[in-house]
């Protein structure tokens, strides 16, 4: 088949399908509403493309050669191939099927499964990939136009974002219930001078705060382990290995079975927000614009309940000093 052949149009095809269908041009031409000559033109040109005879006249009409069902072949799987796009591409308009990529940095984890849960309820047809990393790697995803948008603390400075916000994202620092300073009230950030941080790694949204909180107290931390898991430095704290400053969002299970104690220092929690940040010149199908208009709406209600939570800080009469 000759190279050439990567020319060939669609109408070329639907001509030699037409009269396949039908044994005539007179009749392929009823077929796609056109004229004979006009017929007859396309398909000279789709065989001149093909670079071998794709018709043969016989008595009872024109049939297809080996290669011209070679070819018709082809605009079948075309044909559907559209079909199915044209399909696809109704269901987007309507927000009833379609893909969303979608990145969260690693705190939002806690929350953003179950926001795309309720989503998912909702609009069952779309398919949602989840991509988690650090501030920096959500980042350099959305530069690269890798995400439809992303769930972050603080949008990018250096890219034009639209940006909604979802609620409220309170940090805290916590301790093992053992320690000594857990039933202590008022705690100023110097008392903490002496303890042994476990921190997220540099690039991390939370690692960053802390810093802005401690310079700001003029307290130069001491800072222990490094690790790039929000787990990891739980449990380690559990473990007895330092204290942390961290997302509320990540320890309210911890906190609610008394395996973490929160610290009671005066000016925290600190809170920022989340919000779902697109970049602008980014172009956002339904389904995109659906999602991100429910979390803007919707998404606080799968936040990680916060307030109300017992403090160790705030003894029985039981449990003096």
């Amino acid at each position: 088949m000759s190279k050439r052949f990567r020319d060939v149009s669609i109408r070329q095809l639907r001509a030699l399908a037409a009269l396949q269908a039908s044994g005539s041009i007179t009749a392929a031409a009823g077929k796609l509403h056109l004229t004979q000559p006009a017929v007859t033109l396309q398909l000279r040109n789709l065989q001149a493309l093909a670079g071998l005879p794709l018709i043969q006249r016989t008595g009872d009409g024109m049939v297809l050669t080996d290669a011209g069902r070679e070819v018709l072949a082809l605009s079948e799987r075309i044909e559907a191939a559209m079909a199915a796009c044209a399909t696809s591409l109704e269901m987007m308009a309507g927000k009833t099927g379609g893909r969303i990529s979608i990145g969260a940095v690693s705190t939002a984890k806690y929350f953003v499964p179950f926001a795309i849960s309720g989503f998912s309820k909702l609009h069952p047809e779309i398919e949602v990939r989840l991509t988690i990393g650090n501030r920096q790697e959500i980042g350099a995803a959305l530069r690269g136009y890798d995400l439809d948008f992303a769930i972050m603390g603080r949008p990018p400075v250096d890219i034009e974002m639209d940006v909604h916000l979802i609620g409220d994202h309170p940090h805290v620092i916590i301790a093992p219930t053992a320690h000594r300073l857990a039933r202590k009230a008022k705690l100023a950030l110097s008392d903490l001078a002496g303890e042994t941080f476990l921190t997220r790694e540099p690039g991390s949204g939370t690692r960053g705060l802390m810093e802005q909180l401690f310079e700001s107290a003029g307290v130069r931390p001491t800072i222990g382990m490094e690790m790039s898991s929000n787990e990891t430095i739980k449990q380690a704290v559990i473990a007895g290995l330092g204290i942390a400053f961290i997302s509320a969002h990540t320890v309210a299970t911890e906190l609610d079975e008394r395996r973490l104690a929160m610290l009671d220092v005066v000016g925290l929690p600190i809170v920022r927000q989340w919000f779902v940040v697109s970049r602008r010149d980014k172009v956002l199908l339904p389904p995109a614009q659906a999602m991100q208009r429910f979390l803007g709406e919707q998404g606080a209600q799968f936040l990680p309940r916060t307030h109300g939570r017992l403090r160790l800080t705030r003894p029985s009469k039981h449990d003096a000093g």
